[in-house]
């Protein structure tokens, strides 16, 4: 996966539940229901301006759970986080928008999940904005870099019916703003929140505490050989171990980054940390065991 971000297209098959249930709130716009009254207009002048409500209050609690579950076992598998913060619903039409920020300490990951509606979007905007890496270490790729415009400083990603995308938080980011439209069921429509809870987990044949010896001593090297350097992120490993305890690792999500050069990759601190998970050993069992593993670096 892309080091910063990650985008999954058709990503939950029950999209167009979700979908429904919103068009079906604002198909009479002239109805009185209850449940058309859960909006809070957010605007903090030149920062935000949207349309939210917690998602998880908004959607029939069958429905939300299903989806909150897909979102979670996600989560778990591709980036090693175990949970998700409670998500918002948000709503964009005619203005709506964020400017940039960093979202540092809600979670490692953030995520957005569209569903904005299918086909081309009645609305110009509405794009996820991430700044760049290498503009937040400008200089070292200023001579070489002959776009200095808006397009070779920032990445869009468009608001696309089942998309989900996925970032480092830590970088500025924010949602270009939205026109051509006024009639919310137009709109951009997201859920958005956070996978939070990097840690580690363990299915299969080993225990968790069989496997917490070897792995305290792993990391504890890893921690010895890193001493003393600025890094920061999140490194997430997978390790399968066999039924004779040997294991094979790999790299499931790595936002390292070292502060004091931060335009280099630290690809010894994963290469360091995939050799001595490879090196543990670990019980006998009667079948295979996987293991999650969130590095957090601070």
């Amino acid at each position: 996966m892309p080091r910063f971000r990650l985008v999954v297209d058709r990503f939950y098959p029950g999209a167009r539940d979700l979908r429904a249930t919103f068009d079906a709130r604002f198909a009479d716009p002239r109805s009185t229901r209850g449940d058309r009254f859960a909006w809070d207009w957010w605007h903090v002048p030149d920062q935000y301006t949207l349309l939210r409500t917690p998602a998880w209050l908004y959607f029939p609690r069958r429905q939300y759970v299903a989806f909150h579950r897909a979102l979670v076992a996600w989560g778990r598998r591709t980036l090693g986080c175990w949970d998700v913060s409670p998500p918002w619903l948000s709503c964009y039409v005619e203005g709506c928008q964020q400017h940039l920020h960093s979202d540092v300490p809600h979670g490692p990951w953030a995520f957005v999940y569209s569903l904005t509606p299918p086909g081309r979007p009645r609305f110009t905007g509405g794009e996820t904005l991430l700044l760049r890496p290498e503009v937040l270490s400008y200089w070292p790729t200023f001579p070489d870099r002959p776009d200095r415009e808006l397009g070779g400083l920032v990445d869009r990603i468009p608001s696309r019916f089942d998309r989900l995308v996925v970032f480092d938080p830590r970088f500025p980011h924010g949602v270009t703003r939205v026109a051509g439209t006024q009639d919310p069921r137009e709109g951009r429509l997201v859920v958005h929140g956070w996978f939070t809870e990097p840690r580690p987990f363990v299915t299969g044949a080993l225990r968790p505490r069989a496997v917490e010896g070897p792995l305290d001593e792993a990391v504890g090297r890893l921690g010895e050989a890193v001493a003393g350097r600025a890094l920061h992120g999140v490194l997430s490993l997978r390790l399968t171990i066999d039924a004779r305890g040997r294991p094979q690792a790999a790299a499931l999500a790595d936002t390292l980054v070292d502060l004091a050069a931060p335009e280099r990759r630290p690809l010894d601190v994963s290469r360091r940390a995939l050799a001595l998970a490879r090196a543990a050993r670990f019980p006998r069992a009667r079948g295979r065991t996987e293991v999650t593993l969130p590095l957090l670096f601070r």
